[in-house]
């Protein structure tokens, strides 16, 4: 992914940066500006390096004043609505702005809007988290949607990309209160964050996020989606009070008949087939919350769990057949390891029923 993003950065979009620049800066030298993307340093660095190869080569051409420096890049950022590309705008932030606070909230209130703010406010929140979360808070309730969403994302006490907020680890209590502003928000955009977030503190603070959801299923479609997305890591790991909250109760009436491998060995690249017989011995239809879990082998011989969905429904008495497809490739976010793996059915978060195979190399 980081491969495919780096590329983003083509030479065609740095000339089409330098000329926006002159346009808003007459004393821009755009000759040499582009003479620093023909450097090694520029060839071989990688996605975030490049993202401050931008920042720090604009800095160098543009006024020293930092103020007067965001007043040239304001309106050239609403030419580039190019999303990830143009996050070297509030990455100017960050890095240039930490002495002028409202000059560089305001900049990344209108920064956010065409790309993302969510990591350059991070350092802000560090340099003063109380001054920094009355504004994330003010930003809740924008009319914008782009800033409502930095209003979460950016306080994420686990955001992918960034650094850990270890104060928000300890204590979500800070955040809570911007979650609630955005709990029944229209833009779908803006709930996935929100249920992300959720998820994130749910890893460290379970039962507050469990009292959370309580207080929020049943009062709208919006709340009720980002509950159930919310607690996703919660529900893979078989909590109960979570299982029941979707009506998900024991799983004492189901038993896995049958389970079968389409082979007990197979070899990276190669599609495991398994399939499986689901008996309801009960005499009334149940709630089934069914998942399989793969025990994958690690570099170091212990084993890493990772829960799939299969379904959510009701279930008649009687049986019900299952058939399910894994492939085995190395992907960049999980290497494949030789020996003993094992597959696991789950009914409302039991482990119901397993069988071994064995990963070839």
């Amino acid at each position: 992914m980081a491969e495919q993003l780096k590329n983003l950065y083509s030479q065609d979009r740095i000339v089409e940066l330098s000329k926006a620049v002159l346009t808003e800066f007459l004393a821009f030298d755009s000759k040499k500006f582009l003479s620093r993307f023909k450097s090694d340093e520029w060839e071989n660095a990688e996605l975030k390096a490049r993202v401050r190869f931008i920042t720090n080569t604009l800095r160098d051409f543009l006024p020293l004043d930092y103020v007067q420096s965001i007043g040239i890049l304001l309106p050239i950022s609403k030419k580039f609505k190019y999303g990830f590309f143009s996050i070297f705008f509030p990455d100017f932030v960050e890095v240039y702005g930490q002495d002028n606070w409202q000059v560089s909230m305001d900049a990344l209130e209108e920064f956010t809007q065409t790309s993302s703010a969510e990591f350059a406010i991070r350092t802000f929140i560090l340099q003063d988290p109380k001054k920094a979360m009355r504004q994330m808070l003010k930003w809740s309730r924008s009319r914008n949607h782009h800033v409502r969403r930095l209003s979460s994302e950016g306080c994420r006490s686990r955001l992918p990309w960034s650094f850990r907020l270890q104060m928000f680890v300890e204590d979500p209590t800070p955040v809570l209160a911007i979650l609630e502003n955005l709990k029944d928000d229209p833009e779908l955009y803006v709930r996935k964050s929100v249920a992300n977030h959720l998820n994130d503190i749910s890893k460290d603070h379970p039962e507050l996020i469990l009292g959370l959801a309580e207080k929020w299923i049943g009062k709208s479609e919006n709340t009720d989606w980002i509950v159930n997305h919310a607690l996703r890591t919660l529900l893979k790991s078989g909590n109960k009070r979570a299982l029941k909250l979707f009506g998900h109760h024991k799983a004492d009436n189901f038993i896995i008949d049958v389970l079968t491998l389409n082979k007990k060995k197979i070899h990276p690249g190669e599609i495991l087939k398994f399939n499986f017989t689901l008996l309801n011995e009960g005499k009334s239809i149940s709630s089934c919350r069914l998942e399989y879990a793969i025990d994958y082998r690690k570099a170091n011989g212990s084993t890493s769990k990772k829960v799939f969905q299969i379904s959510k429904s009701n279930i008649s008495p009687g049986k019900s057949e299952y058939n399910r497809t894994c492939k085995f490739d190395d992907l960049s976010t999980r290497k494949h390891h030789p020996g003993k793996h094992t597959v696991s059915i789950l009914v409302n978060g039991e482990h119901k029923g397993s069988v071994d195979f064995v990963l070839m190399r």
